[in-house]
């Protein structure tokens, strides 16, 4: 990880601290994004794809790829979500009993 502070002279150690932990953020993110392609992409190859051949794919193979990548993501969101959503709660309900 290359953290580039140039364009920070000046700036207090809590924003130099603050940009770092944004660019860590935003390589974590964009390393998931590509491990949840990547995972999505395997799994359909596999499932959709029983005998690669050098003509291309079939019409029924792009249909079944492109559902199943469809169908992959949806349930990545929903879980995602749910997830989020989960953990959110409890923080709350961590920050309501911590103020009892």
């Amino acid at each position: 990880m290359d953290f580039n502070l140039s364009g920070l002279k000046g700036s207090t150690a809590a924003e130099k601290k603050e940009a770092i932990k944004q660019q860590v953020t935003s390589e974590l993110a964009m390393a998931n994004a590509q491990q949840l392609i990547t995972k999505a992409t395997e799994k359909c190859y596999a499932k959709c794809i029983p005998a690669p051949g050098a003509s291309g794919l079939s019409g029924k193979e792009e249909t079944c790829l492109t559902r199943c990548m469809e169908r992959y993501f949806e349930a990545f969101n929903v879980v995602s979500s749910t997830y989020v959503r989960r953990v959110s709660n409890e923080r709350a309900a961590g920050a309501v009993s911590g103020a009892l």
